[in-house]
């Protein structure tokens, strides 16, 4: 298997949210942009959380329930954030998916975001890879 790289099918364009942003905006945002959760950034673009739709779900209930207003995502996210580099290979983060479990990587260069790597940018790479070796073969 050739080196895959996590900057070859990472999304550039990574999805992210202040860490001002309250529940209600981030969950819109979610369901608007069809993604499952969010790197929480701060104004300086480093990432300090991930929110997921998951983390949403409880608060949105209460404030639903007692008509009150939502808290920011700082209530709710998760602070220790699992993230990677561009230079990462696609093989230890589809390992690490597999014993580990999430969803979604931030990619981190030089203490910004600057894309996202999913699962299903890790099948995509792991399917361009297999089909290249049936080519060679």
């Amino acid at each position: 298997m050739h080196s895959i790289l996590v900057k070859d099918y990472m999304d550039h364009n990574a999805h992210a949210i202040l860490s001002t942003t309250n529940i209600k905006d981030a969950v819109e945002y979610m369901l608007k942009d069809g993604v499952i959760g969010l790197p929480v950034i701060d104004d300086d673009e480093r990432v300090v959380g991930y929110v997921s739709e998951q983390d949403c779900i409880k608060e949105m209930l209460n404030d639903a329930f007692f008509c009150e207003e939502p808290a920011e995502v700082t209530a709710v996210m998760k602070q220790e954030v699992v993230s990677v580099a561009p230079d990462t290979s696609i093989v230890e983060i589809a390992q690490s998916m597999v014993e580990r479990r999430p969803k979604n990587y931030p990619v981190i260069s030089d203490g910004k975001l600057v894309g996202v790597i999913s699962r299903s940018h890790i099948l995509k790479a792991l399917l361009e890879n297999e089909q290249d070796c049936y080519l060679r073969h």
